[in-house]
């Protein structure tokens, strides 16, 4: 089982000094039977007045930090080490009766996968719905693990990943008509799409390892990374990662889980100064292996926005 560091590294600048709000972290990653934690530090400058742990509505750990005077920058540096492993498609063991779709969630799964089924985005035309179509099989039933590998890697095929400076995630739509997103962009679709076949789907945040190399790897290395979760009735939650083609968690190293983006961003806050002061954040995560004697490595530094 490979042990995984990760360095994430967020600094905010002002030209003057500002005063700060509250402040909440999604950077710890999510322990279970595939990832363990095995050392968490966060440091922050200027130190918080406050600084407390919650577990959100989904069971996601949110630091909250809460701060008092001012400062030019503010910086937020998160080292992770955890045993990581790799789970990939030939481990997942379906119900029979959920190999091949279409097939019903049990009567004791649905009323906590309702809101994960439920489509959270418009969709007037349907072209997320026939987009989805495409991947069913018109002759008979279609084996349920190879109908969502096809979705996730005709994604990572067809839509062309560009990265975006502005803060949020574009529609599903707008994603198909462009041709284009980031990997949130390109989770968010799978989500709806599987939303749309109705299958319980959920958004990931997290990082995405590059083995071998401290170039990227992976597209979306260098920053936060993001996914789906679709659950499969015998397998559970199965990870897809659209933006590189990922079927199962490897590489991948899950943080926060929510039904929407806007539920799992890796760090928010407020400040208080001029519209002007603001010059801007910068982002530097590096994800890499421990092994003994190898060279540390400086985070990369990535675009202000996520991706």
């Amino acid at each position: 089982m490979p042990i995984l560091v990760v360095r994430h590294v967020t600094t905010y600048s002002y030209r003057q000094p500002v005063a700060f709000g509250e402040h909440r972290m999604m950077l710890r990653p999510r322990e279970g039977h595939d990832q363990r934690l095995l050392e968490v530090k966060l440091d922050i400058t200027p130190a918080p007045s406050e600084i407390r742990w919650v577990h959100d509505v989904f069971g996601n750990s949110v630091a909250v930090a809460r701060f008092a005077g001012r400062a030019r920058e503010l910086r937020f540096e998160s080292m992770v080490r955890l045993e990581h492993r790799p789970l990939n498609e030939l481990d997942f063991q379906l119900d029979d009766y959920a190999t091949t779709y279409p097939f019903s969630y049990g009567m004791d799964e649905m009323p906590d996968l309702a809101r994960s089924i439920e489509r959270h985005y418009a969709d007037r035309d349907r072209q997320v719905d026939l987009w989805a179509r495409r991947f069913l099989n018109a002759n008979g039933p279609t084996r349920t693990i190879d109908l969502l590998t096809a979705m996730t890697h005709t994604i990572k095929r067809e839509l062309t990943y560009v990265a975006r400076h502005e803060r949020g995630t574009q529609e599903p739509v707008r994603t198909l008509k462009l041709g284009s997103g980031t990997c949130r962009d390109f989770a968010l679709l799978m989500i709806e799409a599987a939303r749309s076949l109705g299958l319980a789907a959920r958004f990931v945040s997290g990082y995405v390892y590059g083995p071998g190399s401290l170039t990227d790897h992976h597209t979306g290395g260098g920053s936060t990374h993001a996914w789906a979760r679709v659950y499969l009735p015998g397998a559970g939650w199965v990870e897809f990662d659209p933006t590189n083609g990922i079927v199962g968690n490897r590489d991948l190293i899950r943080v926060a889980v929510a039904r929407d983006p806007a539920q799992a961003l890796p760090l928010h806050g407020t400040w208080t100064g001029f519209p002007a002061d603001s010059l801007g954040m910068t982002v530097a995560v590096d994800v890499t292996a421990d092994e003994p004697g190898r060279p540390e490595a400086s985070p990369r530094r990535a675009a202000a926005a996520r991706s």
